[in-house]
This record gives structure tokens, C-alpha cells and sequence, in this order.
């Protein structure tokens, strides 16, 4: 075969730096994106905080993380950036509404990292473990040494929720012989040491836990001895709501039954997890949601965005200065123009996305989540012209503060399902009617599936009685036969 040459012309997407960091940029979070910031901060000297007062990277009045589902997305191919490279002046950043060249994306300023008088906020406390809060207690009781030390061991243990699930007779098996530690030893530490803080703990079922905590309770605390009974022997029969077995085995009647129950339910069938809570998870909204003559608006939340500048002094001495030994500044200091451009270009985008969210689910506004619509990405990106992967990174772990509470972006996309007039009624709205449907529902006679199924085609809903079961499941509702009761 004859080797020729030929020509072609063809168009690709070229990932160039500029635009490699628009899209991280746009992909992160507010609080992973504050930290890139502060690195640059860092890194290049050529930019800076246009706030040197501020006192700290992320705003006081973040709010509380709530969970939220959010819908599946989907696209990897990014999108090119329509911005060019001239909307910068000399040594400042890109004008924005009209703002000054320190371009002011809000008041969330960085922390000036000179400032060595700067005063910082405080931490909360650590919340001591369940094993050292017991060895705690453990010193300061009138134990012998020996049974201190045998309690120690079982204290060493017990698990996260404060349950001993190593069987004594296996560990006694695994202890030196050398310790004479004997069964019985352990049998009594044990007992000491369920006597030693708050009932429960160091039980090694979850009817001992149970028996332990109501056993702590008055003895003339009514239909108490009835509920320990309950728990000791039939709490499985319990579990399966089988009230009749249950009142046939303790000959009891349905109030005795009902108030015991009552007394089991109030009980914490994990009494260590609470020496193990975490901190929560705390969230700045990048957008806030609000109603203006009857429509609702959105703006960016100034509190989520940075303050940053080019810094005036090295970009003079760059301007002066004309020689091949600045050409490490000059590069730092086209970084610098690019951070605040793409960091402009970011919040644009984030606020067209959410607008136009905003727009399609105005009833979620008005009348909460029966309202909420089906929606999809590719709707959003249609009319936004942008691509879809450009859409997905836009509402993944980004927030928007509301009337009706916190919510992710991707908690107001959803799958939807046809319903007889023609229409498409929204998954998130199914299930808020499912909800609707078990509070309003006859505990002694609860709804099944099927016939929840048949309520909403009433409503023209058309639901399959497996979709009915997902969605319950979804929300954590339990089957028709574990919601009666008495």
C-alpha cells in the first residue's frame, strides 16, 4: 500500500487548563470550593482577600445539613466554556453588574493569613467515648482492684452500643491463665458493671437491654412487671405485632397490653449510641429562594461566595517590570484572573440552573412536596442551552435555602407516572400522598398496598401495588402487618 498525505479538518474539545479548573470549580461544594480558594490564597501571591477583616472562611450562619433525596443524574462529557479571555481589566478581576475590579462575589471573605492577633471561633467539645465515659465511672467507684480490672476487660468489650456480644464462656477461654479469671468472675463483674451507669448497657441481647432498663423503673410503675414478661419471653411475638398469641400466652387484657407496650416503646434499645454521636453536618445555601410579587426569585447567597482580588502591588511591579525573570509572576498572575473569572462564571451558572428549577417547581413552593413535578436534567439543559453534565455538576452538593427549609438541587428532580387525564404526576408527590395515606389510616386497620393503590387510582393516579411497596419502603414505612395495633 502506497503511503500519501492528506488533509482534514475537524473540531475537538480541548481541555485547557483554564477550563480543567471551571470545571472543578463548578463541581464542588461551597465548603470544598472556600478551601481550593484558600490554597490559591496560599499558593499565589498575586491574589488576595479584597476583606482583610474577615475572621473566618465560612460564614456564622451556615445552616444544618437535612437529609434529602436527590435524583440519579447522568453525563460525562464537560462543557465548553463560552467565556473568552477579555473580560478581565489590566491587573483586576472580571466586572460583574457593574461592581469594581476587586470583583465581589459576597461577604464570606477569606481569612487573611498574616494576621496573627486573629481571634478564632470556638470548637465544641468532644463527646468522651462510651469506653472511656465507663472506665471514668469505673475510678471513681469502691471496687477492689481485681474486680476493677475484670469489669475493665468487659468494658473493652462491649461494642458501639454498649452491647457484650462475645459470649463469657468463650471469654473467659481467651484470658491468661495467668490472671485467674474465672467464669464466675466475670458473671459478677458482669452484673457490677450493668449496675454501674445508666440500664442497658453491657447487655448481651437486646431483651436483656430491654429487661434492664424497665427493671431500673419503680416497682409500682403500673403494668410494669407485664412489661418485662413481654420482654424477657415473647419479644419476638411483640415484633410481629401477634397481640392475640401474646394475650392467650399472658392472659392479659388489651389495656394491660396497650400500656405495657407503651412502657417498652419509650425504652432506648441502643443506650451506648449516644457516646458515639457525630457532629452534625453543616451546609452553606448557595442560593436563597424568595416570593416578589407573587413570583419566586432567586439570588446567591452572599454569605457562599468569596471576596478575592488581584493584588495591586505585585501586578504594577509585574506592569514595570518587562524582563524574562517576572515570567513566573506573569503566569501567577493569569492564574489569578482565571480563579476569579471561573469562580464569576460558576455562581452564574448555579443561579441560571436554579432559577429555572425554581420556575418548574413553583408549586413545591406553594403547597409542599404534593406539589413537586417530574423533572429531569436534560429539561434544564434543553432550555438553558448548556450540556447535561454541566447541569448534574451544577446541583450536586449545592443548596438552596427556602421558606419550606434547606433542600439540595437534586431533591426537586424526579422519575414520573402517568396518571388518566394524560398527565405525569411526580414520584416525590406519590410518596407524599403514600404518607398521607398511613397518617390518616386506622391503626387498628391499616391500609395495605394494594389497597393504597386503588386510593390513588381514584385520584387518577395510575400506581402499581410493587411501585406502592417501594416507595413505602423508601420512606422507611413499615408493612401493613407491623403498623397495627390495639
Amino acid at each position: 500500500m502506497k503511503a500519501t498525505l492528506q488533509l482534514r479538518v475537524s473540531q475537538q474539545l480541548t481541555l485547557t487548563p483554564q477550563l480543567q479548573q471551571a470545571i472543578r470549580l463548578l463541581q464542588l461544594s461551597t465548603q470544598d470550593m472556600h478551601q481550593e480558594v484558600a490554597r490559591m490564597l496560599e499558593e499565589n501571591p498575586m491574589l488576595e482577600a479584597a476583606d482583610e477583616s474577615a475572621n473566618s472562611l465560612f460564614p456564622a450562619n451556615s445552616l444544618p445539613l437535612p437529609p434529602h433525596s436527590s435524583a440519579s443524574t447522568s453525563g460525562d462529557e464537560p462543557e465548553q466554556s463560552r467565556s473568552d479571555d477579555r473580560g478581565a481589566d489590566d491587573f483586576g478581576a472580571d466586572r460583574f453588574d457593574n461592581e469594581p475590579a476587586d470583583w465581589n462575589t459576597g461577604g464570606g471573605a477569606m481569612r487573611s493569613t498574616d494576621d496573627e492577633d486573629e481571634t478564632y471561633p470556638e470548637q465544641a467539645a468532644e463527646l468522651a467515648s462510651l469506653r472511656t465515659h465507663l472506665h471514668n465511672q469505673l475510678t471513681t467507684s469502691s471496687l477492689d482492684d481485681k474486680d476493677r480490672k475484670v469489669i475493665g476487660l468487659l468494658i473493652d468489650a462491649l461494642d458501639e452500643n454498649g452491647y457484650l456480644e462475645q459470649d463469657l464462656d468463650e471469654l473467659v477461654t481467651l484470658l491468661p491463665a495467668e490472671l485467674g479469671i474465672t467464669l464466675d468472675d466475670l458473671e459478677t463483674a458482669l452484673v457490677q458493671l450493668q449496675h454501674l451507669d445508666q440500664p442497658g448497657l453491657a447487655a448481651r441481647n437486646l431483651g436483656e437491654c430491654l429487661a434492664l432498663q424497665l427493671k431500673a423503673v419503680p416497682e409500682d410503675t403500673p403494668h410494669r412487671d407485664l412489661a418485662i414478661q413481654l420482654v424477657s419471653l415473647h419479644l419476638d411475638l411483640l415484633a410481629a405485632h401477634d397481640f392475640s398469641r401474646i394475650k392467650k400466652l399472658l392472659r392479659c387484657s388489651d389495656e394491660a397490653l396497650r400500656a405495657a407496650q407503651c412502657l417498652i416503646t419509650n425504652l432506648n434499645p441502643k443506650p451506648g449510641a449516644e457516646f458515639g454521636l457525630s457532629v452534625a453536618d453543616y451546609v452553606v445555601p448557595d442560593v436563597v429562594v424568595e416570593k416578589h410579587k407573587n413570583k419566586w426569585r432567586v439570588r446567591l447567597n452572599a454569605e457562599a461566595m468569596p471576596k478575592l482580588r488581584v493584588n495591586q502591588i505585585y501586578a504594577n511591579i509585574l506592569q514595570q517590570r518587562g524582563d524574562k525573570s517576572s515570567s513566573q509572576l506573569a503566569t501567577q498572575l493569569q492564574e489569578a484572573k482565571w480563579l476569579i473569572k471561573n469562580l464569576q462564571q460558576r455562581f452564574e451558572t448555579i443561579l441560571r440552573v436554579a432559577q429555572a428549577i425554581v420556575e418548574r417547581q413553583g408549586n413545591f413552593f406553594e403547597h409542599g412536596e404534593i406539589g413537586m413535578r417530574p423533572l429531569v436534567l436534560r429539561e434544564i439543559a434543553d432550555e438553558l442551552e448548556l450540556h447535561e453534565s454541566t447541569v448534574s455538576r451544577s446541583t450536586t452538593q449545592k443548596f438552596m435555602l427556602t421558606p419550606r427549609g434547606i433542600y439540595e438541587f437534586k431533591h426537586f428532580f424526579g422519575s414520573g407516572l402517568a396518571t388518566e387525564s394524560g398527565g405525569t404526576c411526580s414520584s416525590t408527590a406519590i410518596r407524599e400522598l403514600i404518607k398521607q395515606l398511613v397518617n390518616a389510616e386506622d391503626q387498628r386497620k391499616p391500609l395495605t398496598d394494594s389497597r393504597m393503590s386503588e386510593i390513588l387510582a381514584q385520584q387518577g393516579i395510575v400506581v402499581a401495588r410493587r411501585t406502592i411497596a417501594k416507595y413505602r419502603e423508601a420512606l422507611r414505612i413499615l408493612p401493613v402487618n407491623l403498623r397495627k395495633s390495639l
